[in-house]
Order: structure tokens, then C-alpha cells, then sequence
């Protein structure tokens, strides 16, 4: 997999899953809807780790710098 994301998306997407397990754990959110966030925001932090959304390549679209 060649990475298609660059730092300010990974931050941006860390940042995301960081607030929805803060409503998570404040009970903010809950139920049902509070088990597809927090599906969400591991799915953002994964990505976020090997630097690669698979939901890019379709739109062939990057955000990992030019080299």
C-alpha cells in the first residue's frame, strides 16, 4: 500500500476520533450510536497509522505530499 495521506489529514483524523471517545466516555453519545462511533474513530485511527485510506483510490485523490 502506498501511502495517499499526509500529516494534516492524519491529525485532522486523530483529532476527530480523540472527540468522539471523549463524548464516548462523558456519555454525551451512547446506544447504538455510540457503537458506530466508536467503530469510526478506529477505523480514522488506523488509517491514521499506515498513512492510507482506502476510500481515496477509488477518487484516485492524495493528500501525501509530492516528492
Amino acid at each position: 500500500m502506498k501511502p495517499n495521506m499526509g500529516n494534516i489529514d492524519r491529525i485532522v483524523r486523530l483529532v476527530v476520533a480523540i472527540l468522539i471517545a471523549v463524548l464516548l466516555f462523558t456519555n454525551v453519545i451512547s446506544g447504538t450510536l455510540g457503537i458506530i462511533a466508536l467503530v469510526l474513530a478506529g477505523v480514522l485511527v488506523l488509517t491514521s497509522a499506515i498513512s492510507f485510506c482506502p476510500l481515496y483510490l477509488p477518487f484516485g485523490l492524495s493528500t501525501c505530499p509530492k516528492k
